[in-house]
């Protein structure tokens, strides 16, 4: 049993679907009598090559997610396996693609069943989620103006925050400033994918462009230094998910994650599982695997849980609780 899995986490950057456990998927499957083949190995963990095939294989798990009840019962199931981790508070990427197709109408009906299994759960002692809406790059910047629309017409309490994940190669920046501007106008608070298959360019860009307070990955800003010194500066926060980029060869090992590099450059960084199941990891093991490479422990896991409260976009009395929970770790 890892000594660090009771400590109360915060993850900033959990895809929902990606998240999705596989023997869920599968039962999914089975009800809907929807063939998946090729999508587990032998052991039943999904299977995929690289990234371009992690990004076919996650939406083919995706397409049987078909109305709001299953996505109801995904949140729940995400969220009793955080609560097994140690997570206490979690800001989860939604799609409208995947949830309605972008139909404002639809979206309403999956975003109010998310929402209501994500209060069950915390009513029952489990984790808070919030929801962040995120276009998906790839599929281009007409999809990302009307998630951005189904954004901003339902932004409150718990819709909270807007990004665009996907292939973060897919298009320049400037095709999907629109959606970002419109998000910003909601009131939303902004994230973006930038600098994980991308390099420092994607992150230059993202910062210019989007102008968001955080980045999901971020970490190939290490290539310029001049960079890195930008992002203490302005006080931009990383998600970073080092088991993710291990998990997708990013980096050869954990050692070679840039992560303690970037924190004692100034730069401020929170650590979350990404796709977990996707790549074999927890926050637990996330912890324990840091612990191991740099020696972090429970003053540097503190500073993270501090990191990423006072990056949330939680409504203050949310963040107020969840500030009560980590003080009474410290």
């Amino acid at each position: 049993m890892s000594e660090w899995r009771a400590f109360p986490k915060l993850e900033l950057h959990l895809h929902l679907e990606g998240a999705a456990p596989p023997a869920f998927i599968r039962g999914l499957a089975s009800e809907k009598r929807v063939d998946l083949s090729g999508l587990f190995d032998e052991a039943g963990h999904y299977a995929f090559r690289d990234f371009r095939d992690f990004l076919r294989v996650y939406e083919a798990a995706t397409s049987v997610l078909r109305n709001p009840r299953d996505y109801a019962r995904l949140t729940r199931a995400v969220l009793e396996t955080s609560a097994a981790e140690g997570v206490v508070y979690t800001e989860a990427f939604l799609s409208p693609d995947f949830c309605g197709g972008g139909d404002v109408v639809a979206w309403r009906d999956y975003l109010a069943a998310m929402q209501e299994e994500a209060a069950a759960v915390a009513a029952q002692g489990g984790p808070e989620m919030v929801a962040i809406v995120t276009a998906v790059r790839h599929l281009g910047p007409d999809k990302s103006r009307k998630v951005a629309r189904c954004a901003a017409e339902t932004a409150g309490d718990f819709l909270r925050g807007f990004g665009i994940a996907g292939d973060e190669r897919a298009g320049a920046a400037t095709d999907f400033a629109w959606a970002f501007d419109c998000a910003r106008e909601a009131g939303l608070g902004l994230t973006a994918h930038a600098g994980e298959w991308a390099g420092p360019e994607s992150v230059r860009a993202a910062l210019d462009v989007f102008r968001p307070s955080r980045l999901g990955h971020g970490v190939r800003a290490i290539e310029d230094l001049a960079l890195v010194d930008r992002l203490a500066e302005q006080g931009i926060v990383l998600e970073v998910s080092p088991g993710s980029n291990v998990a997708l060869g990013l980096y050869p090992s954990w050692a070679a994650h840039p992560i303690a590099q970037l924190a004692e450059r100034g730069v401020k960084v929170t650590v979350s599982t990404d796709d977990p199941p996707f790549f074999h990891t927890t926050m637990t093991r996330e912890f324990d695997a840091l612990a191991k490479a740099f020696g972090w422990g429970a003053e540097e896991f503190a500073t993270l849980n501090r990191t990423a409260l006072e990056a949330s976009f939680a409504p203050p009395a949310l963040r107020q609780r969840i500030a009560k929970i980590i003080g009474e770790t410290q």
